[in-house]
Order: C-alpha cells, then structure tokens, then sequence
C-alpha cells in the first residue's frame, strides 16, 4: 500500500507492553505507526524495527505526555512525518511510580487525566473524518467506586477513571468532527508493568484471579484486541470493549 494511502495511527507508551503489542497488532493491519516512550528508547526503536518488518512506517518519539512541551515536540514531529492521523491510542498510564508520586503528588492525575485531554487536544487538527480514539484502561480504574480493590491501586483507578469520564464528556466533540471514541478495559494483563507492580505489593493477586476460573489476557491478547477495535467500523462511539474476565467478576461495594 502506497505510503499516502495507509491510515496512521499514534500510540502513546508504544515502547513496551500493552503499547508495544498494539503498535505491533496495527502494522498487520496495515496502519503507519508512531510510537511515543518517556525513558525506554532502546526498547522504542525495536518496536519501531519490527513494525517496518511488518510492512509499516513507523517514527519514535521521546515523550513525556504530562509536559506540555513534549507534546507540542510530538505535535511538530507528527506534522513533519505524516501530517494527518487516523487513530490516536491513549495507552501511557501511571500514578504507582513511587519516585514520581514523591515529588509530585498530582502526578497520577496529570497523567490519567490531565495529559490524555492534552493528546486529544492535539491530535484533533490532525484527524481524518471517520477517526478513532481509543483510550486504554483496567476494570478496576472503569468500575472505580463500584468494586472494591486493593487500596494501593486508588490512584490509578481514581484517575484513570476520572480521565475516562473527562473523555466521554467530549464525545459530542469529537462526533462533530466525525471522529469516535472506543474505551477498551482489559482485567490484570499478565507481563505489564503494572501488573508486576500490583503483584509486588499484593502477592498473590493474579493467582486469586485465575482460581475464580478468570482467564487474564497476555499483552498479545490486549493489544490485539485494541488493534480489532480499531478497525471494526461497527462500534459506535461510547462503546466499551471488555478483555478478559466480565465485568460481573468483580467484588462489588455493598
């Protein structure tokens, strides 16, 4: 497919992860990707390598999306290498680095929340009619004040649940631009970073998952499913894509 004619799509945290495999699931089907890191440049441009070898174009961008500086870098170095933007995939997530936390309390909000508007906000001049946004997030942070969870993951699933709220409050937006939003929410996904982080102050967790006959999806599976529902044009706006185990699995509040 001529360079010209290829959607493009941008995905944040695309480095590693749940990002990586999505970058990776959207070059089969043909998307020109950009992939944004904050500090894994390495692993970034492998990411980049494999794409190409999959057949599509791809650019790394060092990034730090809560920085508004670094998202206007990005802005410049979209419009120099492409110009236009079919998807935008709202992958990069935080809030339990204990050393960014320290030094700025608001950090988990900033970039939950704060900074996916700032990407939207963005990418908005650059997207094609008939668009797509697509914001990740967990089960936990989609149900945050209906299910119980583990207390260390509050400020995550707070703001990523803020940030999904912020979100669907521009949906009619983004439809007078023709341009939809997607929220994909996947259960603990085994092999990411925040899984590993969960699992180091809660041992056991996935384990008490799996024994209630939950199957957790792999990276392979999230991005995957991420990348289906990119391009199944039969999913309205507002629609939420569950990977892994149903909502009605988890503990609800009484």
């Amino acid at each position: 497919m001529e360079t010209a004619s290829k959607p493009v799509a941008l995905v944040t945290g695309g480095s590693r992860g749940i990002g990586a495999a999505t970058a990776l699931a959207l070059a089969d089907h043909g998307y020109d990707i950009v992939i944004t890191y904050r500090n894994k440049a390495a692993r970034a441009d492998e990411v980049a390598a494999e794409i190409r070898q999959r057949g599509g174009g791809s650019l790394v961008v060092g990034c730090d999306i809560t920085q508004p500086k670094d998202i206007e870098r990005l802005s410049v170095a979209l419009k120099e290498w492409r110009n236009r933007l079919n998807l935008l995939v709202l992958n990069a997530a935080g809030g339990l680095e204990r050393d960014l936390v320290a030094a700025d309390p608001d950090y988990p909000i900033r970039i939950n929340r704060d900074a996916q508007l700032a990407l939207v906000d963005m990418a908005l001049p650059l997207m094609h009619e008939g668009g797509t946004v697509i914001f990740v997030t967990s089960h936990w942070s989609h149900l945050h004040g209906q299910v119980e969870y583990i207390p260390i993951y509050v400020p995550v699933a707070s703001t990523k649940h803020a940030g999904e709220q912020a979100l669907r409050a521009r949906q009619q937006e983004l439809a007078e631009h023709n341009i939809r939003l997607l929220v994909v929410t996947g259960d603990m996904v085994e092999g990411t970073i925040m899984a590993k982080l969960i699992e180091r102050f809660v041992p056991g967790v996935s384990e008490e998952r799996r024994q209630k006959g939950i199957q957790l999806p792999s990276v392979t599976e999230m991005g995957q499913a991420i990348a289906n529902a990119a391009v199944d044009t039969t999913l309205p706006s507002g629609h939420t894509v569950v990977v892994g185990g149903s909502l009605e699995t988890f503990e609800r509040k009484q």
